[in-house]
């Protein structure tokens, strides 16, 4: 359990990042089931709803085995 938190938290990190490196490149080329990216108004949201079902799925799990 420990090196997937570890996984996810770099992971997580990694697209935190993604709304910076989205202002240099164009990531609306990328598929959306990788990454999701939401732009309005100068506000860029990026996400990838696979890091989302695995971070569910994780803490499904781990509320499951408690």
């Amino acid at each position: 359990m420990t090196y997937i938190g570890f996984l996810l938290i770099i992971l997580g990190l990694i697209f935190v990042i993604l709304p910076v490196i989205g202002n240099l490149i164009s990531l609306e080329n990328i598929p959306s089931w990788l990454i999701y990216v939401y732009r309005s108004n100068g506000f860029i949201f990026v996400t990838s709803p696979i890091l989302i079902a695995i971070t569910i799925i994780m803490f499904l799990i781990d509320l499951l085995l408690k």
